[in-house]
């Protein structure tokens, strides 16, 4: 009898400490929100004010195109899903555990 409860409350346990596990990680982000995230992460790290053309500059006037993003050479901002490769999404799953 001693070896069954023994059993049953190794289970138990096992059980329990998968379903916490599981239960700790975040859910997996979708291509779409790692995309936007890309996306975020390249115009915050855009030095002027004119990272894309539907940003605004400092006057509060649409960039169009004096953005970098429109300008050939030099800076180039992921403004768009467009802009996103399937290897960005991939590093950036493979560099967060996603």
């Amino acid at each position: 009898m001693n070896q069954r409860r023994l059993l049953i409350t190794i289970v138990l346990f096992l059980g329990f400490s998968l379903a916490s596990a599981h239960a700790a990680q975040p859910p997996k982000k979708t291509e779409a929100e790692i995309k936007q995230l890309l996306i975020q992460e390249s115009i915050a790290g855009y030095k002027g004010s004119c990272p894309c053309p539907y940003n605004t500059d400092k006057a509060g006037k649409a960039c169009g195109v004096r953005s970098a993003y429109s300008k050939p050479g030099g800076a180039s901002p992921l403004c768009y899903d467009k802009d996103v490769t399937a290897k960005m999404v991939d590093d950036y799953r493979k560099r967060t555990n996603q």
